[in-house]
């Protein structure tokens, strides 16, 4: 039996660290119940603007810190996330509505993300010499530089892991973070701020700013030396003008509507799990989740049986243990706006294998686990991101056509291919337009390869976390070229057409011998 009664923390202490105007405070709810649990605090371009200036300050001072000395703050804060997982947990669980196995698994991320940023931030952010435009007589050595002060605007989805996967590479490579969490969830970031600054961090290095997103998001964007967005595709073309207006670079991870193939060859059981992990982990609320499944004619009807009896069984509802497979939906809104989805789609002819039902009898945001098939092109289903507990069945006769089918989206962000020959396998990915291509699994292995880049193709975003480019994204590089001896002009006297000759016998020989 799930429990359902709320943990107690102290949210004031978290919400007093928004720099906001208390006095202007809306509710946070707990989402299983729709209860309130705290005030916030909403910024005002005021308060956005004193939390840009105390950064700035702080990281004047920061990025003069020993590359040494910011990891021993990192090592302090991976110790500390990993002590306080319950609190974590209980904080994203009460600000989402999202299982609790989910919640844990959020978290897992940022333990993740900071030990791969602790190995590998001392190789990318030390010097870096190169040859030079002279072979012999002239080096360039490439100098990393902290670009100032960051602006993170994290989502509801995961707030906790999406917000500090993206402020720990900025912060070890020398900025300053204002993080801009959804008025909904800004408890877990807060907490995370909380043991930031218990890990050793400049108190005013990371600031927090609340606000409605139209208001305070702009705000954000117009201060920020580098922008770092999660959220919608639309949201995401109004920063990215915004941002170029100003000449700063953005980065950001947009929507999806993912495929998932199943060649004929595939394992059905272990398919079925994984499909069932990739469509409804989150809620359905996750970026990378599962929102079209292709099965091979061969197996389709197996695969569809299999499938929707496991998706029939999933233990869904309420609580702080472990026992939910599934938990509700971050809104009501957003939940009528699932529902609506599958109604419009049913009003079209496709079937619900499955769900396809609110569930007011287990909280206010709750709705089934939902599979259809016979989904057409005409409805929003079939195009538009759900971010929701649903999946569409589709079968293919060909590669060829499930190829044709997962890349006919303006989406890019994952995909996913089962089959037992790993090469064919890997043959049908590499022709998917998606940043994250996994292989006999749904949808996390990709971008859980901390060392690989994790990015989107077409409208699913541009630029990418993890990997190098995760850190080095956060920085300016600066070529300082040293010349050992003067050989870029003709000697005082020499005629101009015998330097002439000497230039060119020098590039063939660079040419020659490869001195570039």
């Amino acid at each position: 039996m799930s429990t359902l009664t709320a943990p107690v923390h102290d949210f004031a202490d978290l919400t007093g660290l928004v720099a906001g105007d208390p006095d202007r405070a809306v509710p946070v709810v707990e989402v299983f119940t729709g209860n309130p649990v705290a005030r916030l605090p909403q910024s005002t371009a005021a308060d956005v603007d004193a939390a840009f200036a105390r950064a700035r300050a702080a990281q004047a001072e920061w990025a003069r810190w020993p590359i040494r000395r910011r990891l021993a703050v990192f090592e302090r804060f991976h110790r500390l996330v990993t002590e306080r997982h319950a609190t974590i947990t209980d904080l994203i669980q009460i600000e989402t509505g999202k299982a609790r196995r989910m919640a844990f698994e959020e978290l897992c991320d940022i333990p993740m993300a900071t030990s791969h940023y602790l190995k590998h931030a001392p190789r990318l952010l030390r010097p870096v010499r190169h040859p030079g435009a002279i072979p012999f007589v002239s080096t360039a050595t490439e100098i990393r530089k902290p670009r100032g002060v960051v602006g993170v605007i994290a989502p509801w989805n995961f707030p906790f892991a999406i917000g500090f996967c993206d402020a720990i590479p900025a912060l070890l490579a020398g900025n300053a973070v204002v993080l801009k969490p959804d008025n909904r969830t800004p408890l877990s970031p807060a907490y995370g701020l909380k043991l930031l600054r218990e890990a050793g961090i400049p108190t005013d290095l990371v600031q927090i700013v609340c606000g409605d997103g139209p208001v305070v998001g702009p705000a954000v964007v117009d201060r920020a030396d580098f922008v770092m967005f999660t959220g919608s595709e639309a949201t995401g073309r109004r920063v990215a003008a915004q941002a170029a207006g100003r000449l700063v670079e953005a980065c950001m991870e947009l929507g999806g509507k993912n495929p998932m193939i199943v060649l004929a060859d595939a394992n059905v059981d272990e398919a079925v799990e994984s499909a069932v992990a990739g469509v409804y982990n989150n809620t359905g609320q996750l970026c990378l989740h599962v929102e079209r499944l292709y099965v091979h004619d061969s197996v389709y009807a197996d695969f569809r049986d299999r499938f929707v009896a496991r998706v029939a069984a999933l233990r869904v509802g309420p609580g702080y243990d472990f026992d939910a497979e599934m938990g509700g939906l971050i809104s009501e809104e957003h939940r009528d706006r699932v529902a609506a989805q599958v109604d419009r789609a049913r009003e079209h002819g496709a079937r619900v294998l499955t769900g396809g039902r609110t569930r007011p009898d287990l909280g206010p945001t709750f709705y089934e686990p939902t599979v259809l098939e016979n989904v057409t092109a005409g409805t929003d289903l079939f195009t538009e991101e759900t971010f929701g507990p649903v999946v569409a069945l589709y079968p293919f006769a060909t590669v060829d056509e499930a190829v044709r089918l997962a890349n006919d989206t303006r989406y890019g962000l994952s995909a996913s291919v089962w089959g037992r020959d790993l090469a064919a396998a890997r043959a049908v990915g590499a022709r998917l337009e998606a940043g994250h291509v996994n292989i006999n699994d749904s949808a996390a292995l990709a971008y859980a390869s901390k060392n690989a880049p994790s990015g989107g193709f077409k409208a699913s975003g541009m630029g990418v976390r993890n990997g190098d480019q995760g850190l080095l994204k956060f920085t300016e590089s600066t070529n300082v070229a040293t010349l050992k001896r003067q050989v870029l002009t003709p000697p005082p006297n020499q005629p101009y057409e015998k330097y002439v000759g000497q230039t060119i016998r020098m590039l063939r020989m660079m040419r020659r011998f490869r001195l570039r």
